[in-house]
């Protein structure tokens, strides 16, 4: 059976959250065959080693960890591979797939470009790259 893993970064608020628990329930409501996990890498939990656990336990033979950042950061190129391999150490068993960060995926960039224009026509602020948008100035 396979699992999916979510791997975001993690944030002090937890209201940073909400976004990516959005993204986990809009894929369990697609797919309520699959098991997901949400983990984080750093103050929030719970932390990857936990979500592979819980998905382990729930009998996923391949994991597939998506890094839930927009792009190959520091983090992702540094910290979650040393990750995965530790994973990949404590369930021998298990098949670990690590995919790129989800923020280069096409289909992402196609969907932010589009919201983001979305959010131009509807605030109607005329794209002109000569003029820069006057904003009111702080007191």
């Amino acid at each position: 059976m396979d699992g999916l893993l979510l791997f975001a970064h993690g944030a002090r608020d937890p209201a940073w959250a909400a976004p990516f628990q959005a993204i986990a329930a809009e894929l369990q409501a697609r797919r309520p065959d699959l098991p997901i996990a949400l983990a984080y890498l750093e103050l929030m939990t719970p932390d990857i080693a936990t979500a592979a656990g819980a998905l382990a336990a729930r009998g996923c033979q391949r994991i597939q960890v998506v890094p839930m950042f927009l792009g190959a950061s520091g983090h992702v190129r540094r910290d979650v591979p040393p990750l995965i391999e530790s994973l990949r150490a404590a369930h021998p068993g298990i098949l670990f797939l690590l995919h790129d960060a989800i923020g280069e995926q096409r289909s992402v960039i196609a969907a932010m470009a589009a919201a983001t224009l979305d959010l131009v026509e509807a605030a109607r602020i005329p794209i002109d790259p000569l003029s820069t948008p006057a904003f009111p100035s702080s007191p």
